[in-house]
């Protein structure tokens, strides 16, 4: 053989062994990203043909595939419309899936690996592949509770509500206001699909955001909660009976800025107890233990409660923030930040967080949505079991923040959470936005009776109700304060 002859030979044989390493690679190790990729319709095809499992909520289906009498043979559907559709997600023909119909998808379509055994069991008996089911930690009572409440501030309402178990941190309701209906977008009348996404996804309310995980707004007063835990943890402040600075302003020497409390107040005194500056939302006490606390140790602290993580899977999540990186605040913007205003943004999941680790004292648990994986034959695939995120703070602060909490709702601003014979600790927020639009009124909260504990963070983001009469306390209070109601059965 001549050389030519033998280059050639070469370069084809080592042509041939690329392709069949190719080959592999694509079968084996690329298989399941492939097949789980949003937009492969030969996988589409194939599993819209299948009877999906269910997502659950005590027991009861929030999404489940129905017989239909089409090519596809089975229709998606969801009883509750946009009560869920947060946490459901959707599943479309034409654009994929989203929240848990995606995260979860291999067991509800019943290609999970851990199916095979019931995949072989179908092939040989001639049926067609089966989906697992999915059941999510929701307590529907909460969850209705919530959208109820949101509901009745107005048509025009937007904003979230996130509750969470403390103990464990699993989310007990998850609302977002407005929301949109995923039988729309699962329908087989594909011109229709295409009108309501093009309907959902120009609609300027943004119906299809989860409001309550990807949503980051300033926190307002309720992030006092932090900077007081943080006061506490670097020794500014010893107890909650310790005097802090007050008056009606905070100055800054060399700045020409003043820090004002809330309509002028001078919140009981020149100096107060830590106490009371909580219990009254003291702008000027919070602005001043930030400068005593400094940038890092209080962004520090917010780490510890979870900001600038992403710790929920299967639903998606922005993280909070306490400033964008590497900057170093002035001292008018760390006292602002100290009060939850300046570049502070966090979403109602994460206040929930804080809440939720303060009454578990001091144990950020890692939050989550889905409780248990079956089989179609409802064998347990899987069960999450908690798991700590952090410790954000010692347990002796934070059963001095509870205190704190406490009293705020027996004789500060949140008393519109008082719940008879139940320990119930708040802090409200209103922060201010944009000259033209409204302020963003907020509530903290968490309660304990018993064995039962809950606690949760309400956004209202917008409203129909007077500028002047927007307030924490008095728009998204109530609404906590039912939904703690709902979980604890009071």
């Amino acid at each position: 053989m001549n050389r030519p002859i033998r280059n050639i030979a070469v370069a084809c044989l080592v042509l041939f062994a690329a392709l069949l390493l190719n080959a592999n690679y694509v079968q084996f190790v690329q298989a399941d990203s492939l097949n789980d990729k949003n937009g492969n319709r030969r996988v589409i095809d194939e599993e819209f043909s299948r009877d999906r499992g269910a997502i659950l909520v005590d027991g009861k289906a929030v999404a489940e595939s129905v017989k239909s009498d089409d090519t596809y043979k089975f229709q998606r559907k969801y009883p509750e419309k946009g009560l869920y559709a947060p946490l459901t997600g959707y599943f479309s023909y034409i654009y994929g899936r989203a929240a848990t119909e995606n995260a979860q998808n291999r067991v509800l379509s019943g290609s999970d690996d851990r199916l095979f055994v019931n995949r072989v069991v179908d092939l040989v008996s001639n049926k067609q592949p089966k989906g697992g089911s999915v059941e999510l930690t929701i307590d529907p009572l909460a969850q209705k509770t919530a959208a109820d409440g949101l509901e009745a501030l107005g048509k025009g309402t937007k904003g979230a509500v996130a509750a969470i178990d403390p103990s464990t941190g699993a989310v007990l309701a998850m609302v977002t206001q407005p929301s949109y209906d995923p039988n729309r977008l699962a329908s087989h009348d594909f011109d229709e699909v295409q009108a309501a996404w093009e309907d959902l996804t120009t609609d300027e309310d943004r119906p299809m955001d989860n409001r309550a995980t990807t949503q980051i707004l300033p926190p307002g007063s309720t992030f006092k909660l932090i900077t007081a835990a943080a006061a506490l943890e670097n020794g500014v402040v010893n107890d909650i009976d310790d005097k802090v600075k007050a008056g009606t302003t905070l100055k800054f020497p060399g700045y020409g800025y003043t820090l004002p409390n809330e309509n002028g107040s001078n919140c009981g005194g020149n100096t107060i107890t830590f106490e009371r500056a909580l219990n009254v939302s003291c702008n000027v006490a919070f602005g001043g233990l930030a400068l005593k606390i400094g940038q890092e140790k209080l962004a520090e602290q917010a780490a510890k409660f979870g900001f600038g993580t992403d710790p929920l899977s299967g639903i998606a999540m922005s993280p909070s923030r306490f400033t964008t990186p590497d900057t170093t605040l002035e001292p008018p913007q760390l006292g602002q930040s100290g009060i939850g205003q300046y570049d502070v943004a966090a979403t109602p999941l994460q206040m929930a967080m804080v809440a939720a680790g303060i009454a578990n004292d001091g144990d950020v648990m890692k939050p989550y949505v889905i409780d248990t994986v079956r089989a179609p034959n409802l064998r347990v695939l899987d069960k999450t079991q908690p798991e700590a995120l952090s410790e954000a703070v010692s347990p002796e602060t934070a059963r001095k923040l509870q205190d704190m909490m406490v009293s705020t709702v027996e004789q500060g601003t949140a008393t519109s959470a008082q719940i008879p014979d139940v320990e119930v600790g708040a802090k409200t927020g209103t922060a201010q936005s944009t000259e033209d639009r409204p302020p963003y009124a907020w509530f903290v909260s968490y309660a304990k009776s018993g064995d039962k504990q809950v606690a949760v963070a309400v956004l209202v983001e917008s409203s129909d109700t007077a500028r002047d009469e927007i307030a924490g306390g008095r728009l998204a209070g109530p609404i906590a304060r039912s939904v703690m109601e709902a979980v604890l059965g009071e």
